[in-house]
């Protein structure tokens, strides 16, 4: 078999099955997966819950992950945070002509542990390889179902409740930009890139009345406040000194001029549950990152607006971000 991806590997032919067969479906296959049909019968599932996402990033490998545990990820946690264990997944592949094989097959291995971590299957998928200069590398296409074991949802968010965040915050985006414009650091920052479902399952297996839960990724923290706060026409205060924020990652924002309330993450979200489970929910959450904490509470004082709390008192408001942040970071 060659080393890089040709043209005719997407061709529907013989190069066409040895290209997912000995590099995808070695991996990935399953009892779904083998039967190789147009579309795939599954087993009927109880409160059903469906998402897609494209992921275009650049660079294809960073520190902390690669697309393919990106895309796996990425998609398990949009389930994840609605309360939803994740179960089948498609699977579409965009390649450009000449990818080097041996990095697709690194990115097929990725996206191995992370169903793994999620105890989820690849059930159906397509492959397309598009002529050289037509893509960059690579672009994966996943959507998921999973099936919904509790009710979470914005909807729920109530004046009182108590708004935690999972660990430090913004350093998938400032490890992307460093790794994309080679930017060396004495402490390597790494992506906080992970699948969130086995911490959810942990919070509803303790009890925790999760209300609302949501992985800040594009826009970070800021965005997801700002659209809770408008949804449900409440005040999200939160407190600066209460999150923490790696030292390298400070000093990427620095340099991009950006608070890294407004930077990617991955692997870090936003929950709100009612006072009581609070200090219990920090307690799990602290066990899979230190960084977690208790970062604010739902309020009134400004109808659909986020304020900020410095670590010197002063307040302002935390708009939601506006313009291109950092592109394909995802």
């Amino acid at each position: 078999m060659k080393k890089v991806v040709t043209l005719a590997m997407g061709n529907g032919g013989i190069e066409n099955m040895e290209l997912i067969q000995k590099t995808i479906q070695r991996h990935l296959k399953n009892e779904y997966l083998t039967k190789a049909e147009d579309a795939t019968p599954l087993p009927p599932l109880e409160n059903p819950v469906f998402t897609t996402d494209s992921f275009t990033i650049s660079p294809l490998f960073f520190p902390g992950g690669d697309i393919g545990k990106l895309a796996i990820a990425g998609a398990c946690n949009d389930l994840a945070m609605m309360g939803a264990k994740p179960k089948f997944l498609s699977l579409s592949f965009i390649i450009e002509e000449g990818f080097l094989l041996r990095d697709l097959e690194k990115i097929v291995r990725s996206m191995k542990k992370e169903l793994s971590i999620n105890g989820a299957w690849i059930v159906t998928g397509d492959t397309k390889v598009v002529p050289k200069g037509s893509c960059d590398g690579v672009y994966i296409n996943v959507s998921a179902i999973g099936e919904r074991v509790i009710h979470s949802s914005q909807e729920n968010i109530a004046v009182g409740d108590k708004l935690l965040v999972s660990g430090d915050i913004a350093r998938h985006g400032a490890a992307i930009f460093a790794g994309r414009e080679g930017i060396e650091l004495s402490n390597s920052i790494e992506s906080d890139c992970k699948s969130l479902w086995p911490i959810v399952e942990e919070l509803i297996e303790a009890d925790i009345e999760i209300k609302a839960m949501r992985d800040a990724t594009r826009g970070g923290v800021a965005a997801v406040l700002n659209e809770w706060a408008m949804a449900t026409n409440t005040t999200m205060e939160i407190e600066e000194g209460r999150f923490s924020i790696d030292e390298g990652v400070r000093g990427i924002c620095e340099i991009l001029g950006f608070e890294p309330f407004v930077l990617a993450n991955e692997g870090t979200f936003v929950l709100v549950v009612e006072q009581k489970d609070a200090r219990k929910a920090q307690e799990i959450l602290q066990k899979h990152n230190p960084h977690a904490a208790i970062v604010g509470e739902v309020r009134d004082s400004y109808p659909g607006r986020v304020i900020l709390e410095s670590e010197w008192g002063t307040k302002r408001f935390l708009d939601m971000p506006t313009g291109e942040i950092l592109p394909r970071i995802c």
